[in-house]
């Protein structure tokens, strides 16, 4: 099950998965693994939301289950 996390818990998460950065964009960091690339919101000292986190692993190609190991 999904749960709030802290930005820096989402960067170590997305590198587990083999995804590198994060490199400054125009708006947004960003993460790349091959051609694929994903924006890394900046909370501002919030957690990054579950409805938010579900967003950004849809774009990556990530499943849920996987992202809980």
């Amino acid at each position: 099950m999904l749960r709030p996390l802290k930005r820096r818990e989402l960067i170590r998460k997305f590198r587990l998965l083999g995804f590198s950065g994060p490199w400054s964009g125009s708006k947004h960091a960003f993460m790349v693994k091959g051609a694929l690339k994903v924006r890394i919101p900046n909370p501002h000292d919030q957690d990054v939301g579950v409805p938010l986190l579900r967003e950004i692993l849809r774009q990556a190609g990530v499943d849920p289950a996987d992202w809980e190991r």
